[in-house]
């Protein structure tokens, strides 16, 4: 029908900005250079916009132009996210584009998380790093990832359709795995922020033992960030096993798979790095891959949501 074929040619515009944008957000957040006192967060100085003094600083070393391909990243997300703003406002009277389940309220949750996430990074600069900003810091990031992703989510689904809808326990088990992943990803910032990645050796157990008597409060921040990290893959373990047993839908229970491979290489990526005393590449590949544990937690969540067709999301 007319009303059809124009909801499809609407949303087959926004998908690839939708998906490039939320890319380019995964990859800055995947590789956001903000790592406490010892990384490179701190290239261009205490000083923000300017990056040393200067709009434009020399790039004679490494720390400065990290932080400056960081800022010059979060200026290109910027605009991409500005631009599909506008593309979906202009198209925004084009079924399935503004209202329940259009790209349009992402898009503006994504363009408003984008104004704070400036913000805070700009204090996060201003004060050197503290740990307590650079971890709100992270949540905010997480939430405009979040956002990115259900934008090019929603985009694709007018073209492929709604998923074959899960159960409701499913999708209840879904949002407790995304809470689960966040908290596990916001201790892991604290952890590397306040210097506890040392203090916590060995792998599974901390030191050898089953709670860390040595290493005071920060032992304990990282051994946190650990058991909530176990309780999490056994959490998706059985919602694997559930699956199978309630006869999910094939698209739910493939991303529900794609989950638990991501969120084993992140354990292994962990463990490596810890028994091998935190070398660069090993945390990076870390903050990587729990970047994408993050977006995958996203997409199960999203496709358990269409367990009803009645339900309509915000």
């Amino acid at each position: 029908t007319a009303p059809r074929l124009a909801s499809f040619w609407a949303m087959k515009s926004l998908r690839t900005p939708a998906a490039v944008t939320a890319v380019v957000g995964y990859l800055l957040a995947a590789l956001s250079p903000h790592e406490g006192r010892r990384g490179p967060g701190l290239g261009c100085g205490d000083h923000w916009p300017l990056c040393n003094g200067r709009l434009i600083p020399p790039l004679d070393n490494l720390p400065v132009m990290i932080e400056w391909g960081h800022r010059l990243a979060v200026l290109g997300l910027s605009i991409l996210v500005v631009a599909l703003l506008v593309t979906a406002w202009v198209r925004r009277r084009e079924p399935d584009v503004a209202g329940p389940g259009g790209v349009l309220r992402p898009a503006v949750l994504a363009a408003v998380l984008l104004v704070v996430q400036s913000l805070l990074g700009a204090i996060t600069v201003w004060l050197e790093l503290p740990a307590a900003v650079v971890v709100v810091h992270l949540a905010n990031a997480m939430a405009l990832l979040a956002a990115l992703c259900v934008a090019a989510f929603r985009a694709h689904r007018a073209l492929a359709g709604r998923p074959a809808p899960a159960s409701r326990a499913a999708w209840r088990s879904a949002v407790v795995a995304a809470v689960m992943a966040a908290v596990v990803l916001l201790l892991g910032a604290l952890t590397a922020n306040l210097g506890a990645g040392p203090v916590c050796g060995g792998f599974p157990l901390c030191n050898g033992r089953l709670w860390p008597a040595a290493g005071g409060g920060l032992a304990h921040i990282h051994w946190m960030h650990r058991l909530i990290a176990y309780a999490l893959f056994l959490h998706v373990i059985g919602m694997v096993a559930r699956g199978r047993g309630r006869r999910e839908p094939g698209g739910y229970r493939a991303i529900l798979w794609l989950v638990l491979a991501v969120l084993a290489a992140q354990i292994t990526i962990g463990a490596l790095m810890v028994l091998q005393h935190l070398p660069m590449p090993l945390r990076i590949a870390h903050g990587a891959v729990g970047a994408l544990v993050w977006v995958a937690m996203i997409g199960l969540t999203w496709v358990a949501a269409q367990h009803d067709a009645t339900w309509q999301p915000a």
